[in-house]
């Protein structure tokens, strides 16, 4: 599934320049994840890599955008037009 980026984020903007799919930009208060663009990086890394380096822990899956391995390896086929490597 998608992430989201909880209230509890403190803008520490270390996020944002690691995702290699844009998906994060600042909202209103704090930083969002665009859904359509989350990959949870799928494609690209083990791991999404803005859980690995968010200070306060504040990303988490996003309940409202359940996907499976197969949708969001989809996805990442569809806006890189690449193919998944092992990462």
């Amino acid at each position: 599934m998608a992430l989201k980026i909880t209230d509890a984020c403190v803008n520490c903007d270390v996020c944002e320049p690691v995702c290699p799919n844009r998906a994060i930009a600042m909202g209103p208060e704090y930083y969002l994840i665009d859904p359509a663009r989350c990959t949870e990086c799928v494609g690209h890394h083990d791991e999404p890599q803005c859980v690995v380096v968010c200070p306060v822990e504040c990303i988490e899956p996003d309940a409202l955008h359940a996907e499976s391995h197969a949708e969001l390896a989809a996805r990442f086929r569809a806006l890189t037009g690449a193919t998944e490597h092992a990462a």
